[in-house]
């Protein structure tokens, strides 16, 4: 199934993967959604659809970016230097107002890139615990609602090559992985029926993605 696919948080380091990954694929489309200008212009240089829109802004804007695709892929966050005050409003709010944006204007189709243990309270001792309860309470907003969601929680993010190879399950201990390995998880993932209204961490393996995507 061809789908045209919004990507929030087009700018960030798995973002810039995934757009690339989708500019290239032959069975999906991409549209970037960024929050300033220059990152417009940077992004149409490349031939790359794009919207401006802030995840601080309404959900209105958000939807009126997201009009015409048919899946959304959240790969936004506040970055790991700024506090809590942004974490709540980016990684938690924003996204929260994401998946009303798709709900209103009828988009089922939505993958959030989250944390691995981000659904194990007693594994967030060595991050903050207010970026972790952003990313826990934004999945449980993603997995209540009506759309078709997959939550992927990466484990350490890299930026080596990705080797096309990872584990994915409910439960994962703590381990690393490229970011472009997550992003290929993601495009993969769209049409993966096995991975519709899942959750699970997402490490580096033995696996191809194809495969371990079957084995949640």
């Amino acid at each position: 199934m061809n789908m045209k696919v919004l990507i929030i948080g087009a700018n960030g380091q798995i973002g810039k993967h995934l757009v690339r990954l989708l500019k290239e694929s032959d069975e999906h489309t991409v549209r970037a959604m960024v929050r300033t200008e220059e990152q417009v212009a940077s992004f149409k240089e490349t031939g790359v659809e794009t919207r401006l829109a802030n995840l601080e802004g309404s959900v209105e804007d958000i939807a009126e970016a997201a009009q015409g695709c048919d899946a959304i892929v959240f790969a936004a966050g506040s970055g790991a230097h700024t506090g809590a005050d942004k974490t709540v409003l980016i990684d938690l709010d924003g996204a929260a107002k994401s998946i009303e944006a798709a709900e209103k204007i009828g988009i089922k189709r939505f993958i959030m890139v989250s944390a691995i243990h981000a659904h194990r309270r007693e594994y967030w001792g060595r991050t903050p615990s207010y970026y972790m309860a952003a990313k826990h309470h934004a999945d449980k907003i993603l997995e209540q609602s009506g759309l078709t969601y997959t939550v992927v929680r990466p484990g350490g993010l890299l930026n080596d090559p990705g080797t096309g190879n990872v584990t994915a399950a409910v439960n994962l201990d703590t381990a690393s992985i490229p970011r472009e390995d997550v992003a290929a998880t993601i495009v993969t993932a769209l049409t993966e029926e096995h991975t519709f209204n899942r959750s699970f961490d997402l490490v580096s393996g033995d696996s191809s993605i194809s495969d371990a995507l079957k084995t949640i």
